[in-house]
């Protein structure tokens, strides 16, 4: 089942993360309270609403206790930042993740219950959107266009199992560069070398297949 994304804030930042969420096939929901904005943003996003954030009602009406995860991404405003953050922790929103204006609005939204901060001057947009939609990924590096290097973190259902029996290149056509492990590096491992707890895969392949193929062990987590 997809992940249902909110965006709230439709600047350059919160709009280039949304559209590269919905453009990606996730659920998105669109917020700001400007309806020009709104209107630009109706064929980027699964739905774009008019709303004032700082208005508890008004988002439960449009439904936000329904996502998984809500990005704030208001601009200039961080005031209505902190107020908005406050808002859904109350609400029990999953994760909360919200744009630091600086280090001081970083540390008063981790204080108030942010899941995790991000500082568009120093984060990517489009690093955050992998690590919004591939939660087991620890690092990433893009080597072309769809095709990325990953480190993924082995979880439960991988332990003792071989690289052939987790199928990541005959079912999901990526290649296991090597194996990182605490004390050693195994580059191009081969098909029957089995993993650890605390092993680290490092994959090569377009970005489409690397998450089918951490979305499937990590619905197996759940």
């Amino acid at each position: 089942m997809s992940t249902q994304f909110a965006v709230i804030g439709l600047g350059r930042f919160g709009s280039s993360l949304a559209s590269t969420l919905y453009e990606m096939g996730e659920e998105v929901l669109g917020i700001d309270s400007n309806e020009d904005i709104v209107e630009s943003m109706i064929n980027q996003t699964t739905q774009a609403v008019q709303v004032d954030s700082t208005d508890e009602t008004s988002l439960k009406m449009i439904g936000i206790t329904n996502m998984d995860v809500v990005v704030v991404a208001i601009g200039e405003d961080i005031q209505a930042s902190i107020l908005t953050t406050l808002i859904l922790k109350d609400l029990g929103i999953k994760k909360i993740v919200v744009k630091a204006q600086n280090d001081y609005h970083g540390k008063v939204l981790e204080k108030i219950g942010a899941d995790q901060v991000i500082y568009p001057e120093r984060d990517m947009g489009v690093r955050v959107v992998q690590q919004l939609i591939t939660p087991n990924i620890l690092d990433y590096i893009e080597l072309a266009p769809n095709y990325n290097i990953v480190e993924i973190a082995v979880i439960e259902d991988m332990v003792d199992k071989s690289l052939n029996e987790i199928e990541a290149f005959t079912k999901y056509g990526i290649n296991v560069m090597a194996i990182k492990s605490e004390d050693h590096l195994n580059i191009s491992p081969k098909a029957d070398d089995k993993l650890t707890e605390k092993d680290i895969l490092v994959l090569i392949g377009h970005i489409n297949d690397i998450k089918k193929f951490e979305d499937y062990f990590h619905e197996k987590k759940k």
